[in-house]
């Protein structure tokens, strides 16, 4: 059971964590793009990595539950407590990124500076989230 929860808990954590990634590694194009263009990029993948963000919270309730099964004061405790804390930092990310990520896909126009300025506060919050999810 022990054996299982690991691998199931390393799993569900690593589905963000490599969305997380891909977020980082696609900004530096859509950084270019103009505000038209980047909301219809944003429309065809944004269900995607929706999908694949619930495993966010999910992971962090795998590993609270792994962190139960653990002795205690073991160096196996203190890393698996580290990865929940890591984990569960990703829910401060998530509503961080989450009012640019609305104000993106329902279609309000920022335009000029704001759109530049929405977009840096969008790329910083995924940054964050990339950086919580390697610690893990």
């Amino acid at each position: 059971m022990y054996s299982l929860l690991q691998v199931v808990a390393v799993v569900i954590a690593a589905l963000p964590m490599a969305l997380s990634v891909a977020h980082a590694l696609e900004l530096p194009g859509k950084m270019r793009l103009d505000e038209r263009t980047y909301r219809a990029v944003q429309h065809i993948y944004y269900p995607g990595f929706t999908i694949g963000g619930a495993a966010e919270p999910l992971s962090v309730v795998v590993t609270g539950l792994l962190l139960f099964l653990v002795p205690a004061g073991t160096t196996a405790f203190w890393a698996v407590l580290l990865a929940f804390f890591c984990l569960a930092g990703n829910g401060r990310d998530l509503l961080a990124r989450d009012p640019p990520g609305k104000q993106i896909l329902d279609g309000r126009r920022a335009g000029g500076r704001a759109w530049r300025s929405l977009l840096r506060g969008w790329r910083e919050a995924r940054r964050s989230a990339a950086g919580l999810d390697r610690t893990s």
